[in-house]
This record gives C-alpha cells, sequence and structure tokens, in this order.
C-alpha cells in the first residue's frame, strides 16, 4: 500500500502546475480609436517615397561629421539616459520577480525535534530527524491573479524600454538643436562683428566731418550711439553663445573634445529633409511614447485581472518528500520515505471592502490609462502637424529673408555712397545700418529655424532612438 502511495507528492505537483494559470479575469484588450484627424494639419506638398523616419538611424539623417560625434558622446554619457536604461533593469527585474511566482520554490530542508512522547505509560522521549526537498505555500493559480501580476510586471517593463526610446529620441534631437543653436550664435557674432566694424568706419567719417564743420554734431553723436548698440549686441551675443555651449556640455556629459572634426555651417547641415508623413495611424504607432502609453493600458487591463481574482478562493500547496527517521543513522535506511502534502484554501468572506476597493482603484487606473494614450496620441498629432507646418512656410520665409537681406545691403551702399558724396543725410545711413543689420540677425535665426525644424521633425514622425 505505502509503495503505491509514494508517486502521490509528484502527481499532485503536476496536476497544480497543469491546472494552475488555466483561466484570467483580465479585460481583453482593445486599442482605443484615435481622437484626431485622418490626416495631419500642415500636410502640404509633402514628399513621398523618401526614407521612413523611424527606420533613418541618426547616423544617416545628420550629415554633419562634428554633429554625429557629438551625438554619440551624448549617448554614452548623458545621465538622464543612464536613468532611463536603469529603469529598464529594474523593471526588468520586477518581471522576473512576478514570473517566477508563477512557479513552485523548490528548496532543501533539514530539521530535527525532540519531545515527550505523549503515551505516558510509555514515557520517554521521542525524536524525529527529516531531511528532503519542501514547496512552501505555493499558490495554485486557478483563477489568474498571479499571471495577471506577472503580465502587469512584462508590459511595465516594456513601457520603460520604449521610455528608453523616447529619451535617446529627445536626446539626440536636444543635442543636435544644441549643436545649431552654437551654430547660429558663431553666425551672429560674426554678422555683429562686421557690423560693429562698419560703425566704426563710419564714426570715423563722421567725426572727421564734425570736426571739419562738415557734419552737426547730433550726425556725430548717432553715429557714437550706432557702434556702442553693435558693442551692446555682441556683448549680449558673447553671452549667448556661453550659455548655449553650457547646455550643450550638460547634454553631453562631459566638456567639449578638443579632437572634434571640422563641422558644417548652419546653412548646409545636409539634414534629409525628404520624409514624408504618411498617415497618422501608420506615424503614431511607430512612436515609442505612444507605444509606452498603450503598454501602461494593458498594464492596467492585468492589473483588473488580478483584482477581480481577489474574490475567488486562493489555493495554496505546501509539500515535501525527503526521508524521516527516529535516528539520525536511519535516515538514508530503506523505507524511510516520508512525504507531506498539504492544500489550503482561503475564501474571503469579510474583509470590510477592501476587495471591492482595490477593483475600483485598478478599473478608475484604466481609465486614466486610456485617457493618458489618447493624451499622448493628441499630443503627437500636434507635434508633427507643427512640425510640418514650418516645414511648408520655413523654406519660402527663408528665401524671402535672403530677398531682403541682399536689398538692405544694396540699400545700405547706396545710402553710404550719397552720404559721403553729400547727397544725403546721415539719417538715410542711419536707418540702412540699423535695417541691415536686423535683416541680416533675421536671416541667421531663420536658417536656424529651418534646420531645427527639420531635426524636429525627424524627432516627431519618430526618428533617432536606434543604435
Amino acid at each position: 500500500m505505502i509503495e503505491r502511495l509514494r508517486p502521490a507528492p509528484w502527481a499532485v505537483l503536476a496536476a497544480a502546475l497543469l491546472a494552475s494559470g488555466c483561466m484570467s479575469l483580465a479585460p481583453r484588450h482593445e486599442r482605443p480609436a484615435p481622437p484626431v484627424a485622418e490626416r495631419f494639419a500642415g500636410d502640404v506638398e509633402v514628399p513621398a517615397g523618401g526614407p521612413v523616419a523611424s527606420e533613418l538611424a541618426w547616423q544617416d539623417f545628420f550629415g554633419d561629421e562634428r554633429l554625429r560625434r557629438l551625438i554619440g558622446i551624448a549617448l554614452a554619457n548623458n545621465r538622464d539616459l543612464r536613468i532611463a536604461v536603469l529603469n529598464i533593469e529594474q523593471a526588468r527585474a520586477v518581471h522576473q520577480i512576478r514570473r517566477a511566482d508563477e512557479w513552485p520554490t523548490v528548496g532543501a530542508g533539514v530539521s530535527a525535534s525532540r519531545q515527550p512522547n505523549t503515551n505516558r505509560s510509555v514515557g520517554g522521549i521521542t525524536s524525529l530527524y527529516t531531511v528532503g526537498l519542501a514547496v512552501t505555500a505555493y499558490e495554485l493559480d486557478f483563477f489568474g491573479r498571479v499571471r495577471s501580476l506577472s503580465d502587469a510586471a512584462l508590459a511595465q517593463y516594456l513601457a520603460t524600454e520604449e521610455a528608453r526610446k523616447t529619451a535617446q529620441m529627445s536626446l539626440v534631437a536636444s543635442v543636435a538643436t544644441g549643436y545649431l543653436n552654437l551654430l547660429a550664435d558663431d553666425a551672429l557674432l560674426d554678422v555683429t562683428r562686421r557690423a560693429l566694424a562698419t560703425r566704426e568706419e563710419s564714426l570715423k567719417l563722421t567725426k572727421l566731418k564734425f570736426d571739419h564743420g562738415a557734419a552737426s554734431e547730433i550726425d556725430f553723436r548717432q553715429a557714437e550711439s550706432l557702434v556702442e548698440s553693435a558693442r551692446v549686441a555682441l556683448a549680449q551675443q558673447t553671452r549667448q553663445r556661453a550659455l548655449d555651449q553650457n547646455a550643450l556640455v550638460l547634454l553631453l556629459g562631459q566638456p567639449l573634445p578638443a579632437d572634434l572634426p571640422p563641422g558644417l555651417p548652419a546653412a548646409d547641415q545636409r539634414l534629409a529633409a525628404e520624409l514624408p508623413a504618411g498617415l497618422p495611424s501608420e506615424v503614431l504607432i511607430r512612436r515609442p511614447d505612444v507605444r509606452a502609453a498603450e503598454q501602461q493600458l494593458i498594464a492596467a487591463n492585468a492589473n483588473i485581472g488580478a483584482a477581480r481574482a481577489a474574490f475567488f478562493p486562493r489555493i495554496s500547496l505546501t509539500g515535501s518528500v525527503g526521508t524521516a527517521s527516529s535516528e539520525l543513522d536511519g535516515l538514508f535506511k530503506s523505507g524511510s520515505l516520508a512525504w507531506s502534502v498539504a492544500p489550503q484554501a482561503l475564501l474571503p468572506i469579510f474583509d470590510a471592502g477592501r476587495n471591492r476597493a482595490n477593483l475600483e482603484v485598478a478599473q478608475v487606473n484604466r481609465k486614466i490609462a486610456v485617457v493618458q494614450y489618447e493624451r499622448a496620441i493628441q499630443s503627437a498629432f500636434r507635434e508633427v502637424s507643427d512640425a510640418l507646418a514650418g516645414r511648408a512656410t520655413l523654406g519660402e520665409q527663408l528665401r524671402a529673408q535672403q530677398a531682403q537681406t541682399r536689398a538692405e545691403e544694396a540699400r545700405f551702399r547706396l545710402a553710404d555712397l550719397r552720404y559721403r558724396n553729400g547727397v544725403a543725410s546721415y539719417l538715410d545711413v542711419l536707418d540702412a545700418q540699423r535695417a541691415l543689420f536686423a535683416s541680416q540677425q533675421a536671416l541667421v535665426q531663420t536658417q536656424a529655424l529651418q534646420a531645427q525644424n527639420l531635426v524636429t521633425l525627424y524627432r516627431v514622425l519618430g526618428g533617432g532612438w536606434g543604435p
């Protein structure tokens, strides 16, 4: 009879493993319909057939070797990106813990006990020594509670991975934008220095005329004021460049290396401008932030399943198999096999509404996750629409700004020539100098804005998270 009962612990354990996880009470995941239009706003004359941003590596998008080097440094050293990577490792470990809960924990146990014999007629001490394997409080997951918690942890892990991709996309775009800001600062400093040199030369001429009575003091003071205003602008631009460089250093996580390769000017960055937008339904599912929001929704569904399973009996199994003997030297002798199986079922009857409240919390969290997912889609839609609007208009704005600058340059030459020949007043020269300087500054800023908008378009279309 004893021989027939020996396989019982293994049969019970196998049956428990087969039955575990056979049911899930989590709602079925259905992706909410995107609350946006069918086409992007500002999607005018979008080129087709170009590379998809999400499949275009940042090394191929940026043509400036100096910028590519800076992005590589930032990806290796940036602390925010390191935090995102560590969050992934943490979420992976949590998922492994939840996944391990689906399997029994088997340990080796050794125990010894001595107690008085309950049979007074016999008397003496009763001893029991056991050695074997034990499974303690393994939950038989008939209603999917443990599996739901594991699914929630998996979705959280996948969400952190998508968050890491989003962080990398933002870092790549931020480094590129910071680099373009530095290029614009350098161009503005060059424009300001040239304007200062021109105004200093004009001041010398006006001073000479004033000394000889050919110009009034007001002309001289206006020329002097114009020189000082250029010096003010030069100091401001110098300070702004230092601030922009500090911001770039923070993104890099280290000082700017001294061995950087030569860079390209802001007007010739060789960016892959021909990026097709496509349909919102295609673009949005490629964005890591939208995918992360969907994973959070999946996790919320799984938590509802775990909360629902708490209303049902929780069945756990404790068992052991090994050898037992009243004497130490008899532990491994024939006939010393011993085993025990102790299942337990706990059905909640009164918990002061705790399980109901936990379910309500899980359901509300799912509603929040749905709203956050919809908000992520709407934000992504707006970002892409803004970038497309910039691409559709900045090119024409730049062409018009270039034409205006050429016209102001010609106007200044004519005004200066007329003033030198005594045909026009210095007010004409003063107005032409101011207009030319403002137009040159606007041209530099528009060139930088166009390049930065292309970087933004690349990011919002899902580019920049690859290796």
